[in-house]
């Protein structure tokens, strides 16, 4: 199997990076912080907290990722949430640009054959059967 440079998986998976990002940044205005971890940013508290306590699939979620980015409620869940996240990251090393599609369309059709669209996703199977 082909072994690709961190380098460029880290640019496969910017776009959805970016989109943490700019989530991140609104965390950080309201009153949110950042700390790095490895090759990832880790952003927590603020607002990141209420969009997390608001998602439609998964509300009240320790932390979500995006590309590089995982934002989580607080430190503490982020520790707790972070060998998880850490599969979510590789994935988005693997499917780059598709992996969000990807995700909310498998839950979207999970959620039409009446199974659960978080618990049930492929991705979040994976990530539990690696990091329960």
């Amino acid at each position: 199997m082909l072994r690709l440079p961190t380098s460029l998986k880290v640019v496969w998976a910017s776009p959805n990076s970016l989109l943490g990002l700019l989530v991140g940044a609104a965390g950080l205005l309201s009153g949110g912080r950042v700390q790095r971890r490895g090759r990832t940013l880790e952003f927590y508290g603020g607002g990141i907290s209420w969009v997390l306590d608001h998602l439609p699939a998964a509300p009240g979620i320790l932390a979500m990722t995006l590309g590089h980015v995982i934002l989580g409620q607080t430190a503490a869940a982020l520790d707790i949430a972070r060998d998880h996240e850490a599969v979510h990251v590789v994935q988005y090393e693997k499917w780059g640009p598709l992996m969000l599609p990807a995700y909310l369309f498998a839950s979207l059709v999970l959620y039409l054959r009446g199974a659960d669209p978080y618990r049930d996703n492929p991705f979040e199977r994976e990530a539990y059967r690696i990091s329960p």
